[in-house]
């Protein structure tokens, strides 16, 4: 049977995706090389620093890559970096035609390597395999190396009725076990875990992910440090991020000195006496966190929506009504004047999970 390029495209995305969580800030990316209808070699980009999947493919594949096609999902790069251009490796092997899923959106590449393999070097190029799904598997990397800001994901556990505490911060638990699961898993994929300190004054959660590889780094918002040095989140060893407003020399207080031993504090603008939330964003790219998943309270995702920071939400949803006034709501903030200035979602879609309904969408 002959098999077409999006058959190999297809099981390049796949070995792509082994490394999903863990290249960062670095794209997932998986590479074939096929002659006369058989595979000779594989790879996919591991993490930040290692070898990319093109290298690895041809690697495997060794002197037969001669005459062979290569298949990757991204863009071979044409500039240095942590290592040396890949169509440098290509153009060596003799590699007779190279099909590429999507261009690399990276500036500094973008185009360029198809422009040295194509133009300068007579090889066969193609471009555009799935390149919808590639995005998508990608898309945390697409924003932060374009608008050098994060992609931010919302993730709630609430009622029915929007709420996620009683009226007297009772929210263990709102959602199933199996909603809890799966709420562990996401977390791997993320560079870092977003809350607001009221979360951690009110759970005092640890914010690790049971069955990852690597576990997220925990960032919380913190305008006056009043977090407790003694709190779970401190427990583990994966790092922590207090982001909290800007002193003047001389007007640390030895609750900054002690937490500033436990916690890298991260000090950003003022915006109305609290974060600013946009200038957060923007140093947390600085650091090379390409995503991020907000996993409370109501006040600090509320603000995030006001400031139009969100990419993505994700919405577990238990079949309970708690009500009250002055119980918790998930999404607080300043919210909208008129219905239809309402925030909107795009491909939307609905998933049962055990007895919770899970919605997910991404922010218009």
């Amino acid at each position: 049977m002959k098999r077409d390029h999006l058959y190999y495209m297809n099981l390049a995305m796949n070995l792509a995706l082994k490394a999903k969580g863990m290249t960062s800030p670095n794209p997932v990316v998986g590479a074939l090389v096929v002659k006369g209808g058989r595979i000779i070699g594989r790879g996919f980009h591991m993490k930040a620093g290692c070898d990319h999947a093109e290298i690895i493919a041809l690697e495997d594949a060794g002197d037969k890559a001669k005459g062979a096609t290569l298949y990757s999902t991204l863009e071979p790069c044409a500039h240095f970096g942590k290592t040396p251009p890949c169509v440098d490796r290509i153009i060596q092997s003799g590699i007779k035609e190279v099909i590429i899923g999507m261009i690399d959106p990276n500036p500094v590449n973008n185009g360029e390597g198809v422009k040295i393999l194509k133009t300068r070097n007579n090889i066969e190029v193609k471009v555009g395999f799935l390149e919808d799904k590639l995005k998508k598997i990608n898309e945390s990397f697409i924003k932060y190396i374009t608008k050098r800001m994060p992609f931010v994901t919302v993730k709630v556990a609430q009622s029915l009725d929007g709420k996620i505490a009683t009226r007297i911060g009772e929210s263990k638990w709102i959602t199933s076990d199996k909603s809890r699961n799966f709420s562990h898993q996401i977390r791997q994929f993320y560079d870092a875990i977003l809350v607001g300190v009221n979360t951690v004054l009110r759970d005092n959660p640890t914010l690790d992910a049971w069955f990852a590889k690597k576990q997220p780094m925990k960032i919380v918002v913190d305008s006056k440090l009043s977090i407790p040095e003694d709190a779970n989140i401190f427990s583990a060893k994966n790092k922590v991020i207090l982001v909290t407003l800007s002193v003047s020399p001389g007007q640390e207080t030895e609750n900054r000195e002690i937490l500033s031993k436990k916690a890298r504090i991260l000090e950003v603008k003022e915006k109305t006496g609290l974060v600013n939330l946009k200038d957060m964003m923007k140093k947390l790219a600085q650091l090379e966190i390409t995503n991020i998943l907000v996993e409370g309270g109501g006040t600090l995702i509320g603000s995030l929506f006001d400031e139009e920071l969100i990419d993505k939400i994700m919405f577990f949803i238990s079949p309970k009504i708690i009500g009250g006034k002055d119980a918790l709501s998930s999404v607080i903030g300043k919210g909208v004047s008129r219905i239809d200035k309402a925030i909107k979602l795009k491909e939307v879609s609905l998933k049962r999970i055990g007895e919770d309904f899970l919605v997910e969408g991404y922010v218009k």
